[in-house]
C-alpha cells in the first residue's frame, strides 16, 4: 500500500507550473512572467512546510503581477478556473490557496478589487484566510458585505459569510476583536441558521463553538432561543455548535439538548488492567444503575487525561447515549488503545 501523500507536497513544481498556465491564459492582461514566477516560487521548495510553500507562491506572483495591486487583482479574478459543480469535494481548488495568501497580503487597499476577487475565489476554493484581514482593519465595511451576501445563490458564497469570520478560525489569524466582543458575528449567523444547505450551517455551527469557547453563556441562552419549535435540522446545528460545551459538562449546554440532572444514579468504575504496557489495551467498564422513579436520559463520555511532555492532556471520548428506565442497570465496555497517533504521544 503507498504511502499517504502529504498536503504540503501538492504544492511542487507541478502545481506552480499549472497556476503559472492559469496566469498566462487569462487573456487581456499582458503577458505572464512564467520563467521568473516558477523560479522564485520553486526556490529551495523540498525544505518548506506547507504553509511556507503557500507563502512562497504568493510571494512569487506579487513579484511578476502588476505593482498597480488593483489592476493585480482583476488578473487574479479573470485566472480563475470554473467554478466548483457542488460542496461535496470543496478541497478539488486546493491550487488556488496561494491567491487567497495574496489577496490578504496585497488586497486590503484595494477592497472592492479584493472583495470582487473573494467571492469568485471562494467558489473555487475558499476565502476564509484571506478576509480576515478585511475583518481586522475594515470591520464595519467588510461585515455590511458579508451581510448583502447571505441570501447569495451560491453555499460556497454563503458558507464563506460564516466561515471567515469565525474567532479561532484553524490555520486562520485569530480575530481578537471577536474573541472579546462577538456581537458584530451573530446577525450573519442569525441570517444563516436555516440554510437549505448543510453545508452552510456546519459552518454556522463551527462559527459558534468558536464563540462558545470564549462566551459559553451567550451561546448558551442563544442556543436555547433557536432551540424552541426548531426543525430537525436547526437541531443538528445546535447540537453541533454545543459539542464543545458538552463535552465540558456544562450543565446549560446539557439540558438544551434534554439532558438534565437525573436522580438517583449511581455508578461504579472499573478498570483492565491496572497497569499498561505501551502498544496495549486497557479495558474501562462503567455499571449505571437507576434508583429513580423516572426514567434518565444519559449522554456518557468517557474522558482521558494522557500524560505529555508537559503536564496532562484531555481526550473527550463520546460514550454511549441512551435512556435507562427507573429501577434498570446498564454495563458499558470500551476498549481503549495504548498506541501512539501523530498528533499524541504517550
Amino acid at each position: 500500500m503507498s504511502e499517504r501523500k502529504l498536503f504540503k507536497d501538492y504544492f511542487d513544481l507541478v502545481a506552480i507550473d499549472a497556476i503559472a498556465k492559469q496566469f498566462s491564459s487569462a487573456r487581456g492582461h499582458g503577458r505572464f512572467a512564467k520563467k521568473r514566477f516558477v523560479e522564485l516560487a520553486s526556490k529551495d521548495l523540498e525544505t518548506l512546510e506547507m504553509m511556507d510553500r503557500v507563502r512562497q507562491i504568493s510571494d512569487a506572483l506579487a513579484a511578476v503581477l502588476p505593482k498597480e495591486r488593483d489592476k493585480a487583482l482583476a488578473w487574479l479574478e479573470a485566472s480563475l478556473p470554473e467554478v466548483l459543480p457542488d460542496a461535496e469535494s470543496p478541497t478539488d481548488g486546493y491550487l488556488q490557496w496561494p491567491l487567497g495568501q495574496f489577496i490578504a497580503d496585497h488586497g486590503t487597499e484595494h477592497f472592492e478589487e479584493s472583495m470582487s476577487a473573494m467571492i469568485e475565489l471562494t467558489q473555487r476554493l475558499t476565502s476564509e484566510f484571506a478576509v480576515r484581514p478585511f475583518v481586522m482593519h475594515q470591520p464595519e465595511k467588510t461585515f455590511a458585505r458579508l451581510a448583502s451576501l447571505v441570501d447569495h445563490p451560491s453555499e460556497h458564497v454563503r458558507r464563506w459569510c460564516s466561515e471567515g469570520i469565525r474567532p479561532r478560525l484553524p490555520w486562520g489569524a485569530r480575530l481578537d476583536a471577536l474573541v472579546d466582543d462577538p456581537s458584530p458575528i451573530w446577525p450573519i449567523l442569525e441570517a444563516l441558521k436555516d440554510d437549505p444547505s448543510l453545508y452552510v450551517r456546519r459552518s454556522v455551527a463551527n462559527c459558534i463553538n468558536d464563540i462558545a469557547k470564549d462566551h459559553p453563556s451567550e451561546v448558551c441562552k442563544r442556543m436555547k432561543a433557536w432551540s424552541k419549535g426548531a426543525s430537525e435540522e436547526r437541531m443538528w446545528l445546535v447540537k453541533h455548535a454545543l459539542r464543545t460545551l458538552v463535552k465540558d459538562g456544562d450543565p446549560k449546554a446539557l439540558a438544551i439538548l434534554g439532558y438534565g440532572i437525573p436522580k438517583g444514579l449511581s455508578v461504579d468504575f472499573g478498570v483492565s488492567p491496572k497497569k499498561v504496557a505501551l502498544g496495549d489495551s486497557v479495558t474501562l467498564t462503567a455499571e449505571i444503575r437507576n434508583g429513580g422513579k423516572k426514567p434518565a436520559k444519559l449522554m456518557v463520555d468517557l474522558c482521558v487525561h494522557y500524560v505529555r511532555k508537559r503536564g496532562t492532556g484531555k481526550k473527550v471520548f463520546k460514550w454511549k447515549s441512551t435512556t435507562l428506565a427507573a429501577g434498570k442497570e446498564v454495563l458499558l465496555e470500551k476498549e481503549l488503545a495504548m498506541v501512539e497517533r501523530s498528533i499524541r504521544k504517550l
